[in-house]
């Protein structure tokens, strides 16, 4: 059915719990942020409103929560790099050094060591942020592939099954870009966009087992989002209830943030580890084959970024020798 363990997943995620509770932190802490702006900002509507009619009121109380709501998006915008670099690749560092069976320095704690290495292989928080960038634009190409070849076979309703299929492969890539980064760090790379792009290659040809695993994680995680989404329900409504004039309605979108912060900070790191399990079981032995190589530079401008990347701008030759993919 599936070749992950989620057994041992769940013991990785107890092991690194230090990044887990680092993860919950954050991901809870931008919720809440979400929740308290989204309050002040209808208080502060509602205060205005009082300059005017009961309509003008509900008016100014229902953007004024819009707009505290749009403020908390407008930094995590800007802040999203740093949220890859320090929390999510971090944690991919732990996880690879105990997935390889290897033990964490002594007298260092997980997070200062895996701040160490991430520093080590990705120097800047912006070069990270580009890398996995172009990494989900190339996984897209492969998928859109996938729906290319489904779209030319002679099934019923096959474009309505393309449409729901398009959503559940963009939702499963979101699980794969950064087990393409762990890579990078399995392999003690110094070239990170070579390490990617070799990691990709792999991928591709092993597509089918890769989308497979993501498939079933895809299911079980939004399953479990969507049961956590009703038990939060009644607690959201009541944070709602709270906030002044017309934001009544609001209950929904906060347990929708509450869902969110929990798949954020504990399942979707749990379907990362359970998908590193797979892909690097898959990939030993393997080298990258030149003809997928050539496809995603013949299908992914993204791709072909990533080789100019790699080589200083000289485009490199299909199954040529990755130079720093791996040391």
């Amino acid at each position: 059915m599936w070749d992950f363990q989620i057994g041992r997943a769940l013991g990785l995620m107890l092991q690194t719990l230090p990044f887990v509770l680092l993860r919950m932190a954050v991901y809870f802490g931008i919720a809440v942020a979400y929740i308290l702006m989204t309050g002040v900002g209808a208080g502060v509507g509602w205060g205005i409103g009082g300059l005017g009619d009961e309509g003008f009121r509900a008016s100014s109380t229902l953007w004024g929560g819009f707009i505290g709501f749009g403020i908390v998006g407008v930094v995590l915008y800007w802040v999203r790099e740093y949220i890859l670099y320090i929390v999510k690749a971090g944690h991919i560092a732990v996880l690879v050094e105990l997935l390889d069976g290897n033990e964490l320095p002594g007298g260092r704690s997980q997070i200062s060591h895996a701040q160490a290495v991430v520093k080590e292989r990705f120097a800047e928080a912006s070069v990270l942020f580009a890398i996995d960038q172009l990494i989900k634009g190339v996984l897209g190409a492969i998928t859109g592939l996938i729906r290319g070849i489904l779209s030319f076979l002679p099934i019923p309703g096959v474009q309505q099954l393309i449409t729901i299929l398009r959503a559940f492969l963009r939702v499963a890539v979101g699980f794969i870009d950064e087990v393409i980064l762990a890579y990078a760090i399995r392999t003690r790379s110094t070239n990170p966009w070579a390490s990617a792009r070799t990691a990709l290659v792999l991928y591709g040809q092993n597509y089918k087992v890769m989308l497979k695993n993501a498939a079933w994680l895809a299911i079980i995680v939004y399953a479990l989002s969507f049961v956590i989404f009703l038990v939060m329900l009644a607690p959201a409504a009541l944070v709602a209830y709270l906030i002044p004039g017309a934001w009544g309605a609001g209950g929904i979108v906060f347990a929708l943030l509450f869902a969110w912060s929990v798949k954020a900070a504990l399942l979707e790191p749990f379907a990362i580890i359970c998908l590193m399990q797979v892909y690097f079981k898959t990939i030993e032995g393997q080298v990258p084959d030149p003809e997928w190589d050539a496809r995603l530079d013949q299908m992914s401008s993204k791709f072909r970024t990533l080789k100019e990347k790699a080589f200083g701008g000289a485009a490199q030759p299909p199954g040529h020798p990755v130079p720093g993919a791996a040391e």
